[in-house]
């Protein structure tokens, strides 16, 4: 009886002892799947690294596990109890190499100040309507021998069109201004002169009146005075898109004397620009040309060739017209 005692009492003991042996077992492999193992990135000062493979996350003890000594020189990056982070880098450096920031002078600004500082930029669309100037033509009979008298045989009416801009304001103040399109509303229609006699006009003066004599032929007369955005040109490719210069009056362009105008200056207009009264002309210009580009506000005088023109360059001048 006692002998089935004993044995009784030594399976207990075996399955008591198993029982823990396991126990133990599961707690090592469960602590040990919770242990991530990471490979760091050692740099030391002189730009010298290393890679490590670890399970422990503090600096520190990372540094210990691998038997690295920080000098009292040397500084750490991230700091030593700090934990690891997404980069998985240590960084060792010399204290010089460390960059310090001092903030001096440092005033606090209130949200008021900083909202009174913004600036409203805002952008609008408008559309304008512009009066196209018409064009004067004049019609020649006098060689046919008719008897009729000077007549106009067509009235001329301003065009219409429509610009529709992009208008960009900074606090109400309007600081660019683009034009998006162009419609045309009523093309323009122009005034038709019949001529019967010959009379002496400003275009019978083209060409051929000297300074003295331009001056004289607008005795009289008073000028309408302007400013008008003055350039040059010539007769070349680039300038006219040909090089006999013959101009729209069919006269022969010349130096200091042809101008190209808007058609709000009819043919043989004299203008005279005090600005330029050094020059061979006194200042003196007849109209002559017209220019796809030009406009009534604009007007283009005739150089001998191109290099001029460019030095001339563009400039506002007061104008008295004639």
């Amino acid at each position: 009886m006692k002998t089935e005692e004993r044995l009784s009492i030594k399976i207990i003991r075996k399955v008591v002892f198993v029982s823990i042996v396991l126990i133990c077992l599961l707690t090592i492999g469960a602590v040990a799947s919770k242990s991530e193992v990471n490979y760091v990135t050692i740099v030391y000062p002189e730009d010298y690294e290393t890679t490590v493979m670890t399970s422990k996350v503090v600096i520190s003890e990372i540094l210990s596990e691998n038997h690295i000594i920080v000098l009292p020189d040397e500084v750490v990056y991230p700091s030593l109890d700090s934990k690891l982070d997404i980069t998985k880098t240590i960084k060792i450096a010399k204290k010089s190499e460390e960059k310090i920031v001092v903030a001096e002078n440092i005033e606090s600004v209130t949200t008021e100040e900083i909202l009174g500082k913004y600036v409203t930029i805002t952008e609008k669309i408008i559309v304008e309507q512009v009066e196209i100037p018409y064009e004067t033509i004049t019609k020649d009979v006098s060689k046919e021998g008719t008897e009729t008298k000077n007549a106009v045989l067509q009235q001329g009416v301003n065009g219409l069109k429509e610009i529709k801009y992009k208008v960009r304001y900074q606090d109400e103040q309007e600081i660019e201004r683009v034009i998006i399109s162009e419609t045309i509303i009523r093309e323009p229609i122009d005034k038709i002169i019949q001529i019967s006699t010959k009379i002496t006009s400003r275009s019978t003066r083209t060409n051929a009146a000297t300074p003295a004599a331009l001056e004289a032929s607008v005795a009289g007369i008073e000028p309408k005075v302007v400013n008008l955005n003055t350039s040059a040109y010539c007769a070349c490719m680039v300038c006219c898109g040909k090089t006999n210069a013959i101009t729209s009056s069919g006269a022969v362009a010349k130096e200091w004397y042809t101008i190209a105008a808007g058609p709000g200056y009819p043919i043989g207009t004299v203008i005279y620009i005090p600005a330029l009264a050094d020059k061979p002309n006194g200042g003196w210009f007849v109209v002559e040309d017209r220019g796809g580009a030009i406009t009534n506000n604009k007007i283009d005088i005739y150089m001998g060739n191109h290099s001029s023109a460019l030095i001339f360059g563009r400039r506002n001048l007061q104008c008295y017209v004639y």
